[in-house]
């Protein structure tokens, strides 16, 4: 754990500071009545349970299961049943030469006959099952690619979710660092202030000290509501993030300044839990080809803006051989049941006699062979063609910038992890050197300036050391994603396969 607090040298300093500890102390303890604190973990399963984009997400797969199951119905028989009434107010009649019924009748002689009764009834049963349609086969295999693709994309959005709680979990964290950092800073020149105002009296310190103090302070009060301004906002992201109800009670459990990167065992359980929470294994090593090879296999493999790549070329092909299996025969076998009656009067649908109703039944095979459709299946082919070429395209040129992007993230994750091991050692040095300066200047062997450098070199050797755990923290989040393996995705993907 790296001390960020300096050990003044007077009794007096001495008391103040352990007034603040204790009102500290009693503030976090009645907080802790209020707010329990919430872990990565926890709310990254919340944001993987709630998080709105997810639940986008998971409807457009579901749609994706219903086209599937529309595509198959295609291929099933289809049933029609279809039955008619009609009631005839006056029964149509047709003229027919009158020859047929009276041989001396002349040609231009006809006869009106009346076709139909007052009442008819008419229905109908269709079946149809198609036998052999390469259009309807090759268009359910792509609606199957289709829901591996939306399968795919939810996996896709849920790997980016917990990317974005984690990164805003460590701004949060690196925000309250800021204001911690901040706050001490403004605690020091306050009691700096009060020391050099008593040794103003005595005639110890000049008026300038005093003014000095006094201009630093109202210079670091703005940055600290600035910073608590940083910390309110970091904690609504992250609530937004998680659907968290209270945005404003969101209190997450670590501290940056207290993480130690080299040494796991070393930490808290909070800031272990936060350090463990990882889901590729980084091999480092960034001039290491073969560990790059590594990564980029991994990454082919489990990366899912590469997949769905893979999965959108593979649909492009589907759709390409669905259009020319235009060029293909469809074979269809049908049958029709149909009964037909009708009378005369009042309708009686169901007291009819003999005579008046009939029944006919049909068994049919069709075949359709498209032969010349202009050059629409020719241009839609070649359409599909250039699609596939396009998505071949894209597929190279993630994989490209795959590698690339993997082998920068490594070079970040390993470039934090030794800045934070020499930020680590420049805060002890600054520790020591605020002491001393502070001891100079209650003696009076050393002026204010030189106290004044030494706080702010401090902080900024404080924050510096809680920006390069916030980097190295960051830079894992991104190499996870980059890899495909972020913690937590694939076990709720295998958890979704089961159900």
């Amino acid at each position: 754990m790296i001390s960020t607090t300096g050990r003044p040298v007077r009794l007096t300093i001495k008391t103040t500071f352990g007034l603040v500890a204790l009102l500290t102390s009693a503030s976090a303890s009645v907080s802790g009545q209020q707010a329990e604190t919430v872990g990565l973990t926890a709310l990254v399963r919340s944001a993987l349970d709630t998080n709105n984009q997810l639940v986008a997400a998971r409807e457009a797969y579901n749609m994706a299961q219903e086209q599937v199951s529309e595509a198959w119905s295609s291929v099933m028989p289809s049933v029609d049943f279809n039955a008619s009434y009609q009631r005839n107010l006056a029964v149509p009649v047709n003229f027919l030469p009158a020859a047929i019924f009276d041989p001396t009748a002349g040609p231009d002689d006809y006869i009106g006959v009346q076709f139909g009764a007052d009442n008819q009834w008419n229905s109908t049963v269709s079946v149809e099952q198609p036998l052999f349609r390469p259009g309807v086969i090759v268009a359910l295999g792509a609606a199957q690619r289709f829901e591996n693709l939306q399968d795919e994309s939810v996996r896709g959005q849920e790997q980016s979710v917990v990317t974005q709680v984690r990164s805003a979990y460590y701004q949060l964290l690196l925000a309250q660092e800021q204001a911690r950092l901040t706050e001490n800073s403004v605690r020091r020149v306050r009691e700096s202030l009060e020391e050099t105002k008593a040794l103003n009296r005595g005639g110890l310190a000049d008026d300038y000290s005093v003014l000095r103090l006094e201009v630093e302070l109202a210079n670091l009060e703005p940055n600290l509501r600035r910073a608590n301004n940083a910390v309110s906002q970091a904690r609504r992201n992250l609530a937004v993030l998680v659907n968290y109800p209270d945005h404003e009670g969101l209190v997450v459990e670590g501290s940056l300044a207290e993480m130690n990167l080299d040494d796991l065992g070393s930490n808290s359980d909070a800031n272990r839990a936060i350090l463990a929470f990882n889901g590729a294994t980084f091999l480092g090593g960034t001039s290491d080809e073969a560990a790059l090879e590594s990564g980029l296999t991994r990454a082919s493999e489990f990366r899912s803006d590469l997949r769905q790549l893979a999965l959108t070329e593979e649909l492009r092909r589907t759709e390409m051989r669905a259009e020319q299996a235009a060029y293909l025969p469809e074979i269809t076998v049908f049958g029709n049941y149909i009964v037909s009656a009708q009378d005369n009067g009042s309708p009686d649908f169901f007291g009819r006699g003999d005579g008046q109703s009939a029944t006919s039944r049909a068994l049919g095979l069709r075949v359709s062979l498209p032969i010349f459709q202009g050059l629409r299946r020719d241009a839609r082919i070649d359409q599909k063609r250039a699609t596939l070429r396009e998505a071949q395209a894209n597929s190279r040129q993630a994989t490209e910038a795959a590698r690339s992007q993997i082998r920068t993230i490594a070079e970040s994750i390993d470039e934090a992890r030794a800045r934070a091991a020499g930020q680590a050692l420049a805060v002890q040095q600054a520790q020591r050197g605020f002491e001393i300066a502070s001891a100079q200047y209650s003696e009076g062997l050393g002026s204010q300036l030189e106290l004044t450098d030494a706080e702010v070199a401090l902080r900024q050797s404080e924050f510096n050391y809680a920006q390069a755990v916030f980097d190295y923290l960051i830079a894992r989040a991104q190499f996870d994603e980059a890899t495909g393996q972020v913690p937590l995705v694939d076990v709720l993907l295998e958890q979704r396969g089961q159900q």
